[in-house]
C-alpha cells in the first residue's frame, strides 16, 4: 500500500516508483524503466520515439536497440526449453545430435545440435547459458537484434562444420571421429567471444582478456575429454569472419553485409560438402 505523498509509477499505481523518465519526468517503477544513452526513459516515451524517429543505426550498421537483449534471452530460453524436453523424452538427443556421418542425409544435424545439450548434465546448459548472456549482452546491443541472432546462427553452423572438418576418419581398425556425436552451443559461442574481439578492436577496447577466452575455450577440448575443440576452433574462426564483415562493412556499407554473411554460409555449406563427399565410409570400414 502507498502513501498518498509517495510518487507512484503510471501503469502499475501501487508500485512506489522514485525513478523519473528523463523525457516526461514521471515517475517509473523498474518493469517500466528502459535504458537510454542518458538515463531512464519509461516505455510510453521509448514507444513514442520509436513511432516518430528513423531508427538510429549503431556502428556496425544494426539498429539500435534499448532496453533488455531480447534475442539472447530468447536463446537462452529456447535452449533451455529443449534440454528439459531431453529429459521427459530422451530419445529426441538422439533424433537431433550432430555425428559427421550425417552430413549427407541429414544436414539439419548441423544446425539442431547446437540447440541440444548433455542430458543429465546441467551444469553443461548452465555454463554455456552464462557464456551466451555474457557475450550476448555485449554483441547485441552492438549489432543489432536481427544481425546478433545471425551471427549467431552462422557461428553455430560454422562450429558443426569445424567439427566435421577436423574430424579423423575411418580407417580398418576404428571409427574415427566420423561417428563421434556432438551436441551443445558451445561452438557459437565460441563464435560470439570472436566476434566481439573484432568489434572491440574497432572500438578500441582491450581485447587481452577475449583472446585468452577464446584460446582457453578452444585448448581445455584437448585436456578434458568429452569436450569438441573442433566445434570450437570452427565456430572461433566463424565468428572472427562475421566480426570482420561487422567492423568493415559498418554502418555506411551495411547493405552488404547480408551478401556477406549469406557468403559464409555457402562457403561453410560447400566445405561440409566436400568434406563429406571426400571420406567412403563404406570402402573403409566394410560396412
Amino acid at each position: 500500500m502507498t502513501a498518498p505523498d509517495q510518487p507512484v509509477c503510471p501503469r502499475h499505481p501501487d508500485r512506489v516508483a522514485y525513478v523519473r523518465c528523463q523525457v516526461c519526468e514521471r515517475p517509473t517503477c523498474p518493469d517500466c524503466q528502459r535504458p537510454a544513452p542518458v538515463g531512464i526513459h519509461c516505455v510510453d516515451c521509448v514507444r513514442a520515439s520509436a513511432k516518430t524517429h528513423r531508427s538510429a543505426t549503431t556502428v556496425f550498421g544494426g539498429r539500435v536497440a534499448l532496453g533488455r537483449p531480447v534475442v539472447t534471452i530468447s536463446l537462452i530460453a529456447l535452449c533451455t526449453a529443449i534440454w528439459l524436453l531431453q529429459q521427459a523424452y530422451p530419445p529426441l538427443t538422439d533424433d537431433f545430435y550432430y555425428a559427421p556421418v550425417q552430413t549427407g542425409d541429414q544436414p539439419y544435424r548441423l544446425l539442431t545440435a547446437t540447440f541440444l545439450h548433455a542430458q543429465n548434465q546441467p551444469t553443461h546448459l548452465l555454463f554455456n547459458m552464462f557464456a551466451l548472456w555474457i557475450g550476448g549482452q555485449f554483441l547485441e546491443p552492438a549489432l543489432g537484434r536481427a544481425r546478433f541472432l545471425t551471427v549467431y546462427l552462422v557461428c553455430a553452423l560454422g562450429g558443426s562444420v569445424g567439427f566435421e572438418l577436423l574430424a579423423s576418419s575411418p580407417n580398418l581398425t576404428s571409427l574415427g571421429g566420423w561417428y563421434t556425436p556432438t551436441l551443445g552451443a558451445s561452438g557459437a559461442i565460441s563464435g560470439l567471444f570472436g566476434a566481439a574481439i573484432v568489434c572491440n578492436r574497432r572500438l578500441g577496447i582491450p581485447i587481452g582478456g577475449l583472446v585468452a577466452i577464446v584460446l582457453i575455450n578452444v585448448a581445455i577440448g584437448f585436456v578434458v575429454s568429452g569436450i569438441a575443440w573442433q566445434a570450437h576452433l570452427g565456430g572461433a574462426v566463424t565468428g572472427l569472419a562475421c566480426g570482420a564483415i561487422a567492423t568493415y562493412l559498418g554502418a555506411e556499407r551495411r547493405r552488404w553485409q547480408w551478401p556477406a554473411y549469406a557468403a559464409i554460409v555457402v562457403l561453410l555449406v560447400v566445405l561440409a560438402t566436400v568434406r563429406f563427399e571426400s571420406v567412403s565410409v563404406p570402402a573403409i570400414v566394410g560396412l
